[in-house]
């Protein structure tokens, strides 16, 4: 009875593989002579996309980040077109005001520390990287000179500073653990 109940509690306590289909985007200054550089991970879980960024060389304060509709970082960022909308609702902020009150890549704004760097771990739901009308494979992420400060209609953001275009990858396993 013991080794069965060790046996179970074993396999209980294994983690568990899944695929998980990923995607990274490089983001780099839009202005010729610009620092600006950074590593944007996409990760497809849970009806969504877990968005995790990681930029350096901008200037401190919170910056506008965003999917944007197309993907091409020319003319300075502006031919990434406006911000992914892919059902046509206002702008705002998707984790709390959700799909249908913000656009599908809507993430706010990502606050740089005086040294230069940021990071952001943000969950965009029904958001997908290959798939479906929410899909961000080809998209552009922008990083915006100013803060988005959420009005209407793409919260005065500024410029665009940083740019880099969503590659899906193939699907990578990832550990699953049981709680």
């Amino acid at each position: 009875m013991k080794k069965l109940l060790f046996i179970v509690g074993g396999v209980l306590l294994m983690p568990l593989v899944a695929w998980a289909v990923q995607g990274t985007a490089i983001i780099k200054g839009t202005a010729p002579d610009s620092k600006i550089s950074g590593n944007v991970t996409l990760t497809e879980e849970n009806g969504g996309i877990t968005l995790e960024a990681k930029i350096a060389n901008v200037p401190p304060g919170k910056h506008g980040f965003h999917i944007h509709d197309k993907g091409s970082c020319d003319e300075m960022g502006k031919a990434a077109g406006g911000h992914f909308n892919p059902d046509g609702v206002m702008h705002g902020y998707m984790p709390k005001d959700g799909p249908m009150k913000a656009h599908a890549g809507d993430m706010g704004n990502i606050e740089v520390a005086a040294d230069g760097t940021g990071t952001l771990k943000i969950f965009l739901a029904q958001d997908s990287l290959k798939t479906g009308k929410y899909a961000v494979e080809g998209k552009a992420i922008i990083l915006h000179e100013k803060q988005d400060d959420f009005s209407q209609p793409t919260g005065n953001a500024g410029g665009r500073i940083g740019c880099g275009i969503i590659e899906a990858q193939e699907p990578q396993p990832v550990t699953v653990t049981q709680k």
